[in-house]
């Protein structure tokens, strides 16, 4: 591997599934304002994930909706509209 071109600054960060509230810790280097006291009782930085392998239908097998934004709304609301305007 060439040298110099990984980053040094690594930490124990936590990820959080916000879908299910599943998290779990890891070293990372991303960036992160929010901060959560994970289950030793120290204070980490929170990560926030909108799907995990705890949320995603792959892995779980089940098809499960994760609407955060209203997205699904919105696209319903817009196909709507377009049908029955074909009319």
């Amino acid at each position: 591997m060439k040298k110099g071109i990984h980053p040094e600054n690594y930490r124990l960060v936590v990820f959080k599934d916000v879908s299910n509230d599943y998290a779990f810790l890891s070293r990372s280097t991303a960036e992160t304002k929010d901060t959560i006291t994970w289950e030793d009782g120290n204070e980490y930085p929170l990560v926030k994930l909108e799907i995990s392998n705890m949320s995603h239908p792959f892995y779980t097998g089940k098809i499960k909706m994760v609407d955060t934004a209203g997205r699904i709304d919105k696209f319903r609301t817009r196909y709507k509209k377009k049908e029955g305007e074909a009319k």
